[in-house]
């Protein structure tokens, strides 16, 4: 990032640099001695802040660090190989902490979801009340969480796949499925048989209309089904998930007829509550994927389309789309050090920084692995968004780069290398501090965060940008000291009169006669061009006007694309465009998004079953909760409306808690799949559920609005209830999401207030700041949503950046317009642009080139980081040259 703070001390790291100017104002302090002027130069900063303008400055902090830096510099000029060589032994030592990386990835839940969430609790509360059996009764909708599956969607090539030859087809492709054994690594067959969920002896079948099919398929008439409920010869068949693309007609009952069908579901549940057995279906699951595309190729499909999904792939996705990323590392850093040679170059041999600035870039990647190692050395986890890490301290560490060899190249070949180097930490070591602790601060305010992901990515980040920091003032310096030698070795043998050549070496090393010991006093074109053309160009009240139109213009855009946010995290975004799970989540979204989780509602505590008081009470409820647009009251399932009904046809009377409690255990033997319902405790009942079937919340709003007008209907109910479904474990990030940016955001935009103050030599400035983070971050969260970037755990990490960005950009072109010693707002400006437009253009520049291969990624995550990177640079770069300059004008 630009050290924007730096860039009053020092511009562009790319040519010659600006010369001193006007506010570069002479110590009165101190005489200029000739000879050594570089070494009485006070940091841009401090001259202002001692200029006697009548202003409040807060420069306790800053004065006093420049000092300690400019012994620091003459330090490392002194001893420049201990400095050099420490670093890389640490990084040695550190970056052993690699092989721990972990070969597995995340677990998706732990991650990506919230700490803390309710549905996490209510989860505890079902395993350690209701107990479940996947080797004999097992029961989808009642288990606590995610079973081991394979999932196939069949899709009809023709309008409908209720017709014989269709259902012959599937057939075909359920017996191949069924057919598969994988294979242990001793040589063990695992047939599907073993591994298979099971009710009773039997599988539990993977769709029940198609085992209905396959047992009687004279007895099954395609053409005369009802939906969502078939009551086949006294037999009910639940076939709400199964089909989709429903064409209904009249209706028959609680259900409707079912004229056509477009597409069906298999769902091979496996068996996962024992070790043994949850291993055995993974290897079975593997298999099955290995195996899929073979088997159907084989199988000659000619009348449907599949697409499957298992219960691994969020484990398989986020392993495969980490590597993907990993050959856009060398493109981006070969990018980044192609750029800093170029503006490094120069003609001028002994000047020339190529190899200082390659050797720069080895400094940002030493801060990547002793800050990587570190993290792993003491077991912080690495998440897959972690990855995006090292493009962004790269632009960050060449940006400081860019600064010290500027600053540099504006000292004198005449001055010793410790008082050149002295002078350099003087100028620009403070206001790199400055910029690194604001973007440091920035990332460990999202430790405060709700999801771990965000937190290990903060956390691995901040790290690496303080290595980055003392790997800049250490080793980079150790690096320039070394090739200030280099630089006098060269001068020497150049000003040797001896030698017959010496005009040939002149002319070849210094080519355009200029003076060996200049202070670097030229303008760049760059400078001219904001000083001539771009600020005057601004200061016109045409232009102003324009300025502010385009301003609200892009602040309505922003607040409407605001409003536009899509909240959560689709699974999709986690895997590789060409992943499997792309096509199955699209079919399953256009034909099975309008049935929801199966809902559990939990009476939680001990109530009196048997007192019709609390019987109308739990009725009651159970309307509330069927009348919700999100439920489907024909789909209600409680134990409790069967067992009434079980007791008045036998002549018992439910009001009486010995004949209640009693017969609870001949109802159980009739009716069996109720008997993870009861939980029983010293003649009592402690707690029981029934089901309701949630409706029409395929998108992150409905999904959030549905978990939380259900869970304020079981708040409000008269005996104690709650309603969990394992999918409400990422319900929950819909109800955190906004929350947690917010929070984050405000903690980080306070952070870089203080620092502004105690730092940055003039309050008002700090004002600026504030404003400008806040205009930044609205303007990145709206247009980020009209370029279909959800707000999610992933993204919201990225807004954190915005801050340290956003300060970067503006905190120190305001500082230039406030602190200019011009006497009108318009030559203010033009001279805090011709100070900083530059270096703000250039490190945008190599913030973008660092992260700019992440444009063509195949995975959503690493794509979003460049969009929502690429917008901080434009915004940021808006308001700190356009924006900023033109409002200070105003005020």
């Amino acid at each position: 990032m630009p050290s924007t703070a730096s860039r009053l001390g020092s511009t562009h790291g790319t040519q010659t640099p600006p010369p001193q100017r006007r506010w570069v104002a002479q110590s009165p302090r101190e005489p200029k001695r000739q000879g050594s002027a570089s070494e009485q130069e006070l940091s841009p900063v401090r001259q202002e802040a001692h200029g006697g303008r009548g202003c409040c400055h807060t420069d306790c902090l800053e004065a006093p660090l420049s000092v300690a830096f400019r012994r620091l510099g003459a330090a490392i000029a002194s001893h420049p190989w201990a400095f050099l060589l420490a670093p890389v032994l640490l990084t040695a030592a550190l970056g052993s902490g690699l092989v721990f990386l972990p070969e597995d990835s995340e677990s998706l839940e732990e991650q990506y979801t919230p700490i803390g969430s309710p549905a996490k609790a209510e989860r505890r509360f079902v395993q350690g009340h209701f107990s479940t059996n996947d080797s004999y009764r097992f029961s989808a909708s009642r288990m606590s969480s995610e079973s081991h599956f394979a999932s196939i969607l069949v899709v009809s090539r023709n309008e409908s796949l209720l017709e014989e030859d269709i259902f012959q087809e599937v057939n075909r492709l359920d017996q191949a499925v069924q057919a598969l054994s994988a294979v242990q690594e001793d040589g063990t067959q695992i047939p599907y048989s073993t591994v298979c969920a099971k009710y009773k002896e039997l599988c539990v079948p993977p769709n029940p209309l198609l085992v209905a099919w396959q047992n009687d398929s004279l007895l099954l008439d395609l053409k005369n089904l009802t939906f969502p409920v078939y009551n086949m010869s006294g037999h009910i068949i639940y076939m709400a998930s199964f089909f989709g693309g429903n064409v209904l007609g009249q209706e028959m009952g609680q259900s409707r007829h079912l004229i056509k069908s477009k597409a069906l579901r298999l769902l091979y549940y496996l068996k996962t509550e024992q070790d043994e057995d949850s291993k055995r279906s993974k290897a079975w699951l593997n298999h099955f994927m290995d195996q899929f595309r073979d088997m159907t190729s084989a199988l000659a499909l000619d009348k449907i389309k599949v697409v499957f999904l298992t219960s691994l792939f969020k484990q398989r996705e986020l392993k495969a789309t980490s590597k993907t990323v990993i050959p856009l590392f060398h493109l981006s850093y070969s990018l980044v050090i192609l750029f800093a040679v170029i503006s490094c170059f120069r003609v001028d041999c002994i000047r020339n920084k190529m190899w200082v600035a390659i050797l720069g870039v080895v400094s940002v990647a030493m801060s990547v692995v002793s800050s990587f190692g570190l993290m792993l050395h003491i077991g912080v986890p690495f998440v897959i968004i972690v990855a995006n890490s090292p493009f962004l301290i790269l632009g960050i560490g060449v940006d400081d780069m860019f600064i010290m060899i500027s600053a540099w190249q504006r000292t004198s070949l005449g001055d010793s290398i410790k008082d050149r180097l002295s002078n350099v930490y003087s100028k620009v070591a403070v206001s790199i501090t400055i910029t690194t602790l604001t973007n440091i601060f920035a990332f460990y305010t999202g430790i405060t965060s709700s999801f771990r992901s965000i937190q290990y990515f903060c956390i691995y980040t901040g790290t690496t940008l303080m290595f980055c920091y003392i790997y800049c003032i250490t080793f980079f310096g150790a690096a320039m000291a070394l090739d200030g030698k280099r630089e006098v070795g060269c001068l020497r043998w150049v000003e040797k009169a001896s030698s017959r050549y010496s005009s040939l070496k002149k002319a070849c090393c210094i080519p355009f006669g200029s003076n060996l010991y200049e202070h670097g006093d030229d303008n760049h074109p760059m400078d001219l061009f904001f000083r001539d053309y771009f600020g005057p160009f601004l200061t016109n009240a045409k232009v102003k006007f324009l300025v502010v139109l385009l301003y609200i213009s892009y602040l309505i855009s922003s607040i409407y694309g605001c409003y536009q946010v899509k909240e959560g995290l689709d699974l999709r975004n986690l895997a590789s465009d060409d992943s499997y799970i792309i096509p199955y989540f699209n079919t399953e979204e256009e034909f099975f998004s309008y049935y929801g989780p199966r809902v559990m509602v939990i009476v939680s505590e001990s109530v009196d079953y048997w007192d019709e008081d609390i019987r109308q009470k739990l009725e009651k409820c159970m309307i509330t909760f069927e009348e919700n647009g999100y439920v489907d009251k024909n789909l209600t399932r409680f134990w409790l409306q069967a067992y009434l009904q079980y007791l008045n046809n036998s002549g018992n009377d439910p009001n009486n808690k010995n004949t209640f409690m009693n017969n609870i255990s001949g109802f159980l033997s009739i009716f069996p799949f109720f008997t993870y319902d009861i939980n029983f405790s010293s003649y009592e009942i402690t707690s029981s559920r029934g089901f309701i079937q949630t409706i029409q919340v395929s998108s992150s709003d409905k999904k959030k609005r549905m978990l939380f007008q259900l869970r304020n209907i079981a708040k409000n109910c008269e005996v104690p209830v709650m309603v969990y479904n394992h999918a409400f474990i990422y319900f929950d990030q819909y109800s955190v999401i906004i929350e947690n940016t917010i929070r984050n955001v405000l903690i980080a935009s306070l952070a870089m207030f203080v620092v502004a103050l105690l730092l940055i030599p003039h309050p008002v400035c700090s004002l600026w700041v504030t404003f400008a983070i806040a205009s930044v971050i609205v303007g990145v969260t709206g247009f980020m949503a009209l370029w279909r970037v959800d707000l999610d755990s992933i993204s919201m990490v990225y807004l954190i950046i915005c801050i340290g960005f956003s300060f970067d950009f503006s905190a120190h072109i305001s500082y230039a317009f406030v602190a200019s010693s011009e006497d009108t707002v318009n030559k203010k400006l033009v001279e805090a642009l011709y100070m900083l437009g530059y270096p703000v253009l250039q490190s945008a520049v190599s913030t973008i080139l660092g992260v700019c291969v992440l444009a063509v990624a195949k995975a959503y995550i690493f794509r979003t980081f460049f969009k929502i990177m690429f917008l901080v640079m434009l915004f940021g770069v808006a308001h700190g040259l356009i924006f900023i300059p033109v409002f200070l004008t105003f005020f």
